[in-house]
């Protein structure tokens, strides 16, 4: 039974009445993907209810992670985590209803209360060690724990949110280049094999958790999200004020191996003189009654924030709401500067931050004190999504939760530059980074296209020819017009943290796993820490004469050079130079992609066409090659899971699974000239020399839909390298040559 809708004009009207047999009484939290209610079984039972918003209910991909997040909930039953009462993730507005349990989150406990003492922060620990013996027992990784997510209820810790969860039997994958979870809390591997995460991700966040318990701040700080991700990867936690008989248990707990974690069951022996009790009665003083008398009048007039996740800052309030006597005071207010996907506003009444703790951890909306589904957010969170980092409380882009979006253009400018040419960006969550001849780099809005900084290049160099921006540890990357100079900026503000002088270099730049790697005419490399511009190591690298990298996420760079009638391919881990592996394989190859151990290339015959994909296990040391039935010229190529997928200079477009070794379809574009395809789901998207945006289906190879032309105003200009478009959060942004950089929706391209 699907939740049935309340009928008027007012806004109210659009909320169900019911999920279910369940009746909606009040609403704890709404958010760009769903609404949590309190509801009443017949029976009078009380529960939290998550229904999912219609715009994601027909989204099959989103349906498919909700179901995940469901039989995740239903597998892990203990003490220390909430039930599952009911579900319909079948239902026209899909729904999960769990059994309502009071209390504050360890976020808002910390918050308003200060950091816990030895005592309840050792039964906070055990607790939390035993809620995740619990789930990872039946096959389950949480993947997001988070003070946010731990709810203290009376009888204890209880661990919530199973949004982003991963059963280990799941057919549903992380997808490559998508990190999930909240910075400050997830383990090196989620950034650096966020496909391969395990159990012990979730112990490395429990160390974090209390860490920020003992102290009210976590084990990496910064002012800056980016910044705490390379900290996590590449740094020692700081366990400043964490007590002396716990700090070696956490330090292991945040080791940056996996396999130098102590299991949740190898914690609990080491915790065994803990008491069994875990009473949180200790720890959350004056917030149990509050909480209580909250849930019985189906409001929180607790002082403080509300929500979590994407949740915006509501009161929890009855669904037919009482005669207005006035206007409602505004809930927010604009912020003097925002860093990249800042939270935004902080709500009125909610307090400062903790001394000597950055402010965008404090500036966001936590946990729900009633609701054990508090966070709304499904499926892929974003790089630096959640209440305890920016984001919070907002939807894609930084912009409230719940907005819709409107495509935008934009001429990307400086003030006092002369900028020409077509912009190239770089996309995080809730910031695009551009680039373009004249214009050195610019913060954009990815919501509304607003630009929010610029700088200009006294050095614009060619306006046919620019090189994307590269967010790499922590800094905006970004070269001179002229490519004489490596600058590295801060992406709050654009300021310049370091540069460096890469003259001799003739363009061998590559960014891999927050080094910079600088390719010398005498073929030696020299690594520089992307951070702080230090150098880390320099030499030559073997059976590499000259190498070119390139670099796909996964921790590696590559690099090619002939070897006859083969090509010698050299994988190097760019922290210290050493050569991973090195293989020589048959024909004029190419890097196409890499992920989880396994390189794709296309082979190129004596014509320069294209004749063939390779498929090469590292572990395995196997190869597979693909031949074409017909070639293509000048291709360039994406991959994408096993598939991968070729655009020739004829306009020809392909699809070739590597791992049956059939080519799927081939279609013809008419798109003489374009830039490389992208994937994103089951589409594929492609910019071609006119401005036009084409979107295909990627199980067909069928056309879906195409924007408008966008000509250059010099009539006869060439055009040089036409950038990518780039797909994140269900937008697609892009560029043409009358030099505008527009964003479009990416699930309605017959709309375009």
């Amino acid at each position: 039974m699907p939740p049935q809708r309340s009928a008027g004009t007012e806004p109210e009207a659009e909320h169900p009445m019911y999920a279910g047999q369940y009746l909606l009484e009040s609403q704890l939290g709404s958010g760009g993907m769903g609404v949590v209610h309190l509801a009443r079984s017949a029976s009078g039972l009380r529960l939290a209810v998550k229904v999912v918003h219609a715009e994601y209910s027909q989204d099959p991909e989103f349906r498919g992670r909700f179901r995940q997040e469901v039989a995740a909930a239903r597998r892990v039953s203990g003490a220390f985590t909430a039930p599952v009462v009911d579900a319909d993730p079948e239902a026209e507005h899909p729904w999960m209803a769990t059994l309502f349990i009071p209390g504050p989150t360890l976020a808002e406990h910390v918050k308003r209360n200060g950091a816990l003492g030895p005592a309840p922060l050792r039964h906070l620990m055990a607790g939390l060690a035993e809620g995740l013996r619990d789930i990872h027992r039946v096959g389950v990784v949480h993947r997001d724990l988070k003070p946010s997510n731990v709810l203290l209820a009376d009888d204890g810790p209880k661990v919530i949110d199973f949004g982003i969860s991963r059963p280990a039997d799941s057919e549903l994958r992380t997808e490559t280049g998508k990190l999930i979870g909240t910075p400050p809390f997830m383990a090196p591997e989620q950034f650096r094999s966020p496909r391969q995460v395990g159990p012990a991700a979730d112990v490395f966040a429990l160390g974090s958790v209390i860490v920020h318990a003992a102290t009210g701040s976590g084990p990496f700080t910064s002012d800056s999200p980016y910044l705490v991700a390379y900290q996590v990867v590449h740094d020692d936690p700081d366990l400043t004020g964490v007590p002396e008989e716990l700090s070696d248990l956490v330090a292991r707990c945040l080791a940056k191996e996996p396999e130098d974690r102590p299991t949740a069951d190898e914690l609990m022996t080491a915790l065994k003189s803990v008491s069994a009790s875990y009473d949180t009665q200790a720890f959350i003083p004056g917030q149990r009654v509050a909480g209580e008398r909250a849930a019985r009048s189906g409001r929180d007039d607790r002082p403080g924030p509300v929500g979590a996740g994407s949740l915006a800052p509501v009161r929890a309030r009855p669904l037919v709401p009482a005669p207005r006597h006035g206007p409602d005071p505004e809930p927010t207010h604009p912020r003097d500067r925002a860093l990249p996907g800042d939270g935004g506003p902080e709500r009125a009444g909610s307090g400062p931050a903790p001394a000597g703790v950055p402010q965008w951890r404090w500036r966001l909306p936590v946990a729900a004190a009633a609701s054990v589904l508090a966070a709304v957010v499904i499926g892929v969170l974003a790089l630096h999504g959640g209440p305890d980092a920016p984001g919070s409380g907002k939807g894609p882009g930084g912009r409230p939760s719940g907005t819709a979006f409107r495509p935008w253009a934009l001429r990307l400018e400086a003030r006092g530059a002369d900028a020409a040419g077509l912009p190239q960006c770089t996309y995080t969550p809730h910031e695009l980074y551009c680039v373009r001849p004249g214009v050195l780099a610019a913060s954009v809005d990815p919501a509304d296209g607003k630009v929010r900084w610029s700088r200009g290049d006294a050095h614009r160099g060619s306006p046919h020819s620019t090189v994307p921006p590269v967010l790499s540890g922590g800094l905006l990357q970004v070269l001179s017009g002229d490519g004489l100079r490596l600058e590295a900026l801060d992406p709050a503000t654009g300021a310049t943290r370091w540069s460096h002088d890469i003259a001799r270099y003739g363009g061998r730049v590559t960014q891999a796993g927050g080094v910079v790697l600088l390719t010398g005419p005498d073929g030696d490399v020299t690594a520089l820490n992307a951070s702080t511009g230090a150098k880390k190591w320099r030499h030559a690298v073997p059976g590499q004469p000259k190498p070119h990298f390139v670099a796909y996420g996964d921790g590696l760079a590559y690099s090619v050079t002939e070897a006859g009638t083969g090509t010698r391919v050299a994988a190097v881990d760019p922290a210290t130079g050493s050569t991973r592996w090195q293989r020589r394989l048959d024909g004029s190859l190419s890097v196409a992609g890499a992920h989880d151990g396994v390189v794709w290339f296309t082979s190129t015959d004596g014509d320069q066409y294209t004749d063939a994909v390779v498929r090469y296990d590292s572990s395995a040391r196997s190869v597979r090659r693909v031949a074409l039935p017909v070639p293509l010229p000048s291709s360039q190529a994406v991959v994408r899971g096993d598939t991968v997928y070729l655009l020739g200079g004829s306009g020809a477009l392909v699809a070739v699974d590597t791992r049956t070794a059939t080519q799927l379809w081939r279609s013809e574009t008419s798109v003489s000239m374009a830039s490389a395809p992208v994937v994103a789901g089951r589409r594929l998207y492609l910019t071609a020399s006119d401005g036009r945006l084409l979107s295909v289906d990627t199980t067909r190879g069928t056309l879906l839909g195409q924007t408008r032309p966008r000509l250059g105003d010099t009539r006869g200009s060439l055009i040089g390298a036409i950038p990518a478009p780039l797909a994140a959060d269900g937008k697609i942004y892009s560029s043409a040559p009358d030099g505008s950089l527009f964003a479009v929706d990416g699930n309605r391209p017959a709309a375009w």
